[in-house]
């Protein structure tokens, strides 16, 4: 007699895949940022600068109110100033005087001194010269190059890693396959045509 029912297996089927793990160097980069500040020329030029004070020479012709003031009063002072000499001189004549001299004639003398241009009336004007000054002249030149600004960014290089990875897929499920192998089955079994009633 041989068996009815065949039994098999099928196992289960698992696919790997695996990533081995790298170790990956990344250059640095460097960048360049360039500006340029503009220079320039400038002249800076003052001319000779001339100054010319009339003031003192126009008034020594057409003196202003309060310098023809002021000259009026020094001219009074000084006309007092001789006047009191003048008494006093001929007060010291008449002290000395003599019976018998003759004082008009001294007296005419001791008036009339030894002429001068101003009491001739005869002056130079104007009577004051101008005061000129001047500044000296200047010249500056200013010149400035462009210049080069350069900026430089470097990144560092670094080493970069890369894990390695396992995947794990099941490619066909365990499975139990029950086959009936035998032939088939009568009740009674005297109903089986190749039924041998001896048996």
């Amino acid at each position: 007699m041989y068996p009815l029912i065949e039994i098999r297996t099928v196992p289960i089927e698992l696919e790997i895949k695996t990533t081995h793990s790298k170790l990956e160097y990344v250059r640095g980069s460097a960048d360049l940022e360039i500006s340029r500040d503009k220079g320039g020329l400038s002249i800076r030029s003052r001319p000779i600068r001339l100054n010319v004070d009339t003031f003192e020479a126009r008034n020594s012709i057409i003196p202003t109110p309060a310098r023809s003031i002021q000259q009026n009063a020094q001219k009074g002072q000084q006309a007092a100033y001789q006047a009191t000499a003048a008494y006093a001189r001929q007060g010291q004549l008449l002290l000395k005087a003599k019976i018998g001299e003759e004082l008009v004639t001294r007296f005419a003398a001791e008036s009339q001194p030894y002429s001068k241009v101003s009491e001739l009336g005869i002056e130079f004007l104007p009577s004051a010269a101008p005061e000129i000054d001047w500044d000296p002249g200047e010249m500056q030149i200013r010149y400035e190059m462009d210049k080069l600004n350069f900026d430089w960014q470097f990144n560092r290089s670094e080493l970069k890693f890369i894990p390695g990875d396992v995947q794990i897929s099941v490619s066909q499920m365990p499975d139990v396959e029950i086959k009936y192998v035998g032939g088939p089955l009568y009740v009674p079994p005297s109903a089986d045509p190749s039924h041998d009633g001896d048996a």
